[in-house]
């Protein structure tokens, strides 16, 4: 069986596969009749511009690279780990609290321990305080829940560190990618021709599309998962009190009753 970090490399590298050895496709038709029309034999494929700018903006454009499999994988792993079944079973709070009411401690951790989820984690350190009252179970929950939420929320930070650093790599390849073209205007005292100007800045600007074409993905990627994080740990803090209840409300006679 594959779990989900394999089916989402797979799934990444299939993606850039389906790239890489995709049909080349022409940059524009009405460039390749004014080449025509010119005489000119220089063909401009899509790869080709991609790769037009030097050792430099090459190696920027691998860097975007990795950093758009690593965006796609994420993404894809995300998918797989963030569900709402994976994090809360279902059935897993009405067996606990089944087991709480009939104060049956015993069964209760048999039941978290057989589906193991964030929702089960939670109940556990719950759980395990019982005998030291409602206000330490209570504090618990409260810990286990922060815990478990700010480790999804580290795993996500990744796409947002993504997302910010994209757009600046393809800035930087763009401003290199400037001064190349510009110090070709000095080398040349001026002489160069607007056709070799406009061949490295297009070249130039081709890093820049490639970092926002990886952010804004990410970007969008970042906001649904951190709302989807944030529904389940919310759902989650509302579940784990009302599984509590029965000790919570045996609790309040304690305190009526002294």
């Amino acid at each position: 069986m594959l779990n989900r970090y394999t089916l989402g490399t797979l799934l990444a590298i299939m993606l850039v596969g389906a790239f890489a050895f995709s049909p080349q496709v022409e940059a524009s038709d009405l460039l390749a009749a004014v080449d025509a029309e010119e005489g000119t034999e220089k063909g401009s494929s899509f790869l080709s511009i991609i790769f037009s700018g030097g050792l430099f903006g090459t190696t920027i454009v691998i860097l975007l690279l990795g950093l758009s499999l690593t965006a796609a994988y994420l993404v894809f792993d995300h998918l797989i780990s963030i569900r709402r079944r994976d994090l809360i079973p279902e059935g897993l709070a009405e067996l606990t609290q089944q087991a709480l009411t009939n104060g049956d401690i015993r069964a209760a951790q048999q039941a978290c321990s057989e589906r193991p989820s964030m929702l089960s984690f939670v109940l556990l350190q719950g759980i395990s305080d019982i005998e030291f009252g409602w206000a330490s179970v209570e504090k618990a929950l409260e810990e286990a829940l922060a815990e478990q939420s700010a480790r999804l929320f580290r795993k996500l930070e990744y796409l947002s560190v993504i997302a910010n650093v994209a757009p600046m790599l393809g800035l930087l390849g763009t401003v290199g990618g400037m001064i190349m073209a510009f110090r070709k205007v000095a080398e040349t005292q001026g002489m160069a021709s607007a056709p070799q100007l406009a061949e490295g800045i297009y070249s130039a600007l081709v890093t820049t599309v490639l970092g926002l074409i990886i952010a804004i993905p990410a970007i969008a990627a970042f906001a649904i998962f951190r709302n989807r994080i944030d529904q389940f740990v919310a759902e989650m803090a509302y579940i784990a009190q009302h599984v509590f209840t029965p000790l919570r409300r045996r609790a309040k006679q304690r305190r009526e009753g002294t």
